[in-house]
Formats: C-alpha cells, structure tokens, sequence
C-alpha cells in the first residue's frame, strides 16, 4: 500500500497492488477486490474505491486515504508507544460499532466478508474506523452460504467453528469474526490465542474454547461477544442488531453517517 495524490482531484490518496512476482497468484483475488469494492460506495464505514488503473501492470486500485493505516497497527502503536494514547471506553464502543456498521452494509447486501480482522479494518486521522481489505469475499443469496474446499491460507485465529470445521461461511460466521476484533481492540492488538499454533487454534475452537476477554472490557461489549461466540450460528446476532444495542453510546455524528441509521430513515426495522 503507498500514498498519492488523484490529480484530477488533487486529493491524497491510497494506491494498492501486488508485486509483478505475485501478481498471475494473486490476479483472480485483486480483480474480485476491486470490482466488490466499486458495489460499497455509497457506505461510510467501508473505505471508498476511488478507480482502477488498468493501463498499468499489474493494474493499482486507487482509495480513499486512511491517514492511521490498519486498526491492528493503530492499537499496537497505542500500547508501545502511548502516541495516540489508548482509546477510553467509549472511543472502543465507537470503534466496534463502526465496524459493525460496515458490516451491517455488507450483511443487508448479501456480501460475507471472510477476513474480518483488526488487520483488514483502516483507521482515518480522525480515528474514524472503516472496513477495508475485500480479496476473500463473496455474494450470497438468501439460504445460501460459501464452502470453501480446502483450507490453504485462511484466517484461523478469526474463523467460527462451523468455517474452520466444514468450511461453512456466512454472515454469522462474519459475526464471530466480529467478536474477536472487538478482542484485539480491547486487548490493543494482542494476537488471539497467543502461543497456540494453527493447527492448536483449530482443536481449541473446535472442542468449544473460547478467548478470555480482559476485566476491563465494558459490559456492553462483553455481552454481545458471548453472543458472538454463540456455537450455533443461528444464535449469533446481526450486525443491525449489534449496532442498535450500541446505539446510546454514539453521537449525532455517527448517526448522521451510519448505515444503521439510513436503514431506519427508510423505514425498515432493524433485523434482530
């Protein structure tokens, strides 16, 4: 990823390819970011595809800057380095509500994500928090769900048992990937299940464990992860509905752009 300026616009920018080398490997997956990305543009809490550059190769997606970089580095640096300090307790519910307001967009549009993770998250100067990075993801339809059937590089650390099981994907398994990025926000980026290898990751999840959260996580939080982290998938709740539990702690100014509230503007109740 490397900054620019869009001439015809001269504004900052972000500018993401892939080595010459990985390019043929990666070709299929860039494209696929690229023309889901073009689908979100009207979602706040989704970074914004600006164009593509197609003359050159391999081809450049061209998006909006996210001054901070990703969230898993924005944490880290807030622990290492105190500059910017930690987020107090209602920066961390507006962040996770941010993040599940892009999903709540991606959710209502049939899209799953696959990928959701700190690392996948981009942060604004004004530690606005947007979800980026949608190489893995796929559209689905009502009943449907996305079998992966193999398990090459996948995110372990983030996969909900029924994906890291059966290769079974869906908005629900996006909800507790969810639930582990509210974890890496409260622990400032700790990686999950530290210690453990993939393969131990897996037989962990799959024999029902789960992350501890840490003491200090606010309640609300630490309510909708344990919902999250419901075995069933069925129990786990939708994005709206995360979003609406949240809703009391935001301000007129994410109201005045989340995908939430639009939604109610429309008048359609939130899904529970």
């Amino acid at each position: 990823m490397h900054e620019g300026i869009l001439m015809s616009q001269n504004i900052p920018c972000a500018v993401k390819s892939v080595s010459k080398t990985n390019f043929l490997r990666y070709h299929a997956e860039f494209l696929n970011e690229a023309a889901i990305m073009k689908k979100f543009s009207e979602a706040y809490h989704i970074v914004k595809l600006l164009g593509v550059v197609t003359k050159s190769h391999p081809p450049l997606l061209v998006m909006e800057l996210m001054g901070r970089g990703d969230l898993k580095s924005v944490l880290v640096k807030c622990k290492e380095t105190d500059n910017p300090p930690p987020p107090n307790m209602l920066t961390i519910i507006r962040m996770a509500a941010q993040v599940a307001d892009g999903m709540a967009f991606l959710e209502y549009n049939r899209f799953i994500h696959r990928d959701l993770a700190a690392r996948n998250c981009m942060v604004a100067n004004d530690m606005t928090v947007k979800i980026g990075d949608f190489g893995m993801s796929r559209q689905i339809y009502n009943g449907d769900y996305y079998r992966k059937g193999n398990k090459g590089e996948m995110p372990i650390r983030w996969m909900a048992p029924e994906s890291l099981g059966e290769g079974i994907f869906t908005s629900q398994s996006d909800v507790w990937s969810y639930g582990v990025v509210i974890w890496e926000i409260v622990t400032l980026g700790a990686q999950p299940y530290s210690g453990k290898t993939n393969n131990e990751v897996m037989a962990y999840v799959l024999d029902g464990h789960l992350l501890n959260l840490p003491r200090f996580c606010p309640d609300v939080l630490a309510a909708i992860v344990k919902l999250c982290w419901s075995w069933m998938a069925s129990q786990r709740p939708k994005f709206l509905k995360i979003v609406k539990t949240l809703d009391i702690y935001l301000d007129d100014n994410f109201r005045s752009v989340s995908f939430y509230h639009n939604h109610l503007a429309n008048d359609e109740a939130p899904a529970d």
